[in-house]
């Protein structure tokens, strides 16, 4: 249990989980593709200890790998998973009182702390001191990239409505006045959001602090999607085993515990934020976002700046999805009736493409098709961050009771060998999409669709082409990804109105074959690497389209305003005109951190 994050890298470094960096390395990309290729090589935590423009060392990597990130909360994480459960299902403890004898202190641990007035450890700096990381070249700035964004309902002094949300904050570049403002990065129905609206209508400036460090747990507290009526300083005094103590200046609440507190509040203009290199692998753009005018900068004592790096999956923050599955999936299906087990897949960006396991038990004694796996699939894409899924793929459990979810060629497998997408596909149009997903053409606009399926098989997949006919014309290359799955090389994207002649084209040459066994067809820019591996396809496929502009379909009709396909279902996954560039990284810092991978470097035997 730390007090403080010096004292979690130390326990690291003594059971073998951290190593020193003791050449100066340059915050400005070196960095940033350091943590990259050490968390690849599923590597240890980092400690820098020569951090170039700055005193302050830094850390990465902290939760680089399921086995660290337990190992981090190893004496907290059951009493968390029994407070989520209890929470989700108050009944339990009904039926069962001694539930509560397995949270030693749990409840006191919960109670967050205030002390009164600022540690004497805590001294004033600027921003131009702190770390300014800058982890893609065509980022905007430096960003703080595991930030504590707290504040305060307007409506209620207490801490216990507050919100602790882990928003990035771009701290140079654009426009910003240095050491003066920075910029937040959050959308309006976040917690922060609420906070600001409230504030807004009542003609009252908010106030926010930013925590940066302090223990592992307050990092991972801010990030977690916690059930309505659990506060974040709760669950962060929970899982730290220690209540989270705070202290108030100035109207500003500060964790006494972190290592750096920004405080400021939130001006009255909007100014450009970003770009920034983000978790679906490509460039988040620049919009405009709230500012920050910056009040204070304290720095604590024994500070450490924690930082992580965010693109194309796997990242760090693939971890944190995985412990938050293994916190909070027990108790998703308690939530949701019919639904047993979802999987937000990591390699194609995790919201793009959400798979699921449901009951069908509508109409046991007639032959099935999806009935209530349509009813919980409506449920899910109103639940909390599932709401963020584009596609999101159900099957019914009693098909096949023990499909593993985790699984993904199976689980392709299960639902392409069943789905009939005459009846199966359900979209929503001109509906909200995930802030960083721009495979549409507007800010937040895109469409969903629901593919589900559900009883006995109607076709066999098949692993090979049907025949050797030569592509349609300006179409280059096909490979089969999975059983029922192939990848088809197409011209280059340039209009929708083209792309709809190019799948007129592919529709016409498909119609010809024996597809029986081929229920999906993706359409790609490159064939190679799309097909090189699995997780090359998932990202291609789910990150480069938009389901009511992207998809297309053999025989396709419309009745009743309900659209479907006789034959296979095509998906354009090509780049388009309005896509973010995707992420690459500078030869040149590349080649700097192989030269630390030399013998007597820090990074030897390492990468």
């Amino acid at each position: 249990m730390y007090k403080r994050l010096a004292q979690a890298v130390a326990d690291l470094e003594r059971h073998g989980h951290l190593i020193r960096i003791t050449e100066e390395v340059d915050p400005y990309l070196q960095m940033a593709e350091i943590q990259r290729r050490v968390f690849a090589a599923k590597g240890p935590a980092l400690y820098f200890e020569r951090v170039k423009g700055t005193d302050i060392p830094a850390v990465s990597n902290l939760f680089g790998t399921m086995e660290r990130a337990r190992f981090l909360f190893r004496h907290t994480l059951a009493a968390v998973q029994k407070l989520i459960q209890l929470k989700s299902d108050p009944m339990q403890l009904l039926k069962n009182p001694m539930a509560l004898v397995s949270l030693p202190g749990a409840g006191f641990h919960a109670l967050p702390k205030c002390l009164g007035r600022r540690p004497a450890t805590f001294k004033k700096i600027e921003i131009s001191q702190l770390p300014l990381i800058q982890s893609w070249p065509k980022d905007g700035g430096a960003f703080i990239t595991l930030p504590q964004v707290f504040s305060r309902n307007p409506q209620s002094s207490g801490v216990m409505q507050s919100n602790l949300g882990m928003y990035r904050v771009q701290l140079t570049g654009n426009r910003y006045d240095m050491n003066r403002q920075i910029g937040l990065h959050y959308q309006i129905h976040r917690g922060i959001g609420v906070h600001h609206a409230l504030a807004r209508e009542q003609g009252e400036p908010l106030k926010v602090s930013i925590f940066i460090g302090g223990p592992p747990a307050h990092t991972f507290a801010a990030m977690m999607p916690l059930p309505e009526g659990i506060s974040e300083l709760t669950f962060a005094g929970v899982l730290a085993g220690r209540r989270f103590r705070y202290f108030e200046e100035d109207g500003f609440v500060l964790s006494a515990d972190a290592d750096f507190v920004i405080t400021g509040v939130i001006e009255d203009t909007l100014l450009p934020e970003g770009p920034f290199g983000d978790h679906l692998g490509y460039y988040s753009l620049q919009h405009e976002f709230p500012v920050l005018r910056v009040e204070k900068v304290y720095q604590n004592t024994q500070a450490i700046w924690p930082f992580t790096v965010v693109g194309r999956p796997p990242q760090e923050d693939t971890i944190f999805g995985q412990m938050v599955h293994e916190i909070t999936g027990p108790v998703i299906p308690q939530t949701i009736p019919g639904l047993h087990a979802v999987h937000a897949v990591d390699a194609a960006g995790v919201h793009p493409l959400l798979l699921a396991l449901g009951s069908e038990r509508y109409v046991p004694y007639a032959k099935q098709e999806p009935q209530e796996l349509l009813t919980i699939a409506h449920a899910v894409l109103g639940f909390g961050q599932l709401s963020l899924a584009k596609y999101l793929l159900i099957a019914a459990r009693e098909d096949a009771p023990n499909l593993d979810i985790q699984n993904i060629p199976d689980f392709f497998q299960h639902l392409l060998e069943r789905i009939d997408w005459r009846r199966d596909l359900h979209f929503q149009t001109q509906t909200t999409m995930d802030t960083l997903d721009y495979s549409a053409e507007g800010l937040n606009k895109g469409s969903k669709v629901v593919m589900a399926a559900a009883g006995v098989p109607v076709r066999t997949l098949s692993s090979k082409l049907p025949g050797d006919k030569t592509l349609p014309q300006n179409f280059t290359d096909w490979r089969v990804i999975l059983p029922g799955i192939v990848a088809i090389g197409g011209p280059e994207f340039s209009t929708y109105e083209h792309a709809a002649q190019d799948m007129e084209l592919l529709e016409g040459f498909l119609k010809e074959l024996d597809t029986s066994g081929l229920p999906l067809i993706v359409v790609t820019d490159d064939v190679e690497f799309t097909t090189r591996t699995l997780n090359n396809a998932l990202w291609v496929t789910f990150t480069r389209s938009d389901p009511a502009a992207d998809i297309y379909g053999v025989d396709a009709f419309t009745t009743q305003k309900h659209w479907g396909c006789r034959g296979p279902l095509i998906i354009d996954a090509r780049i388009k005109p309005h896509h973010a560039p995707p992420l690459e990284t500078d030869p040149k810092i590349a080649a700097s951190v192989e030269a630390l991978a030399a013998p007597g470097k820090s990074l030897h035997g390492i990468i």
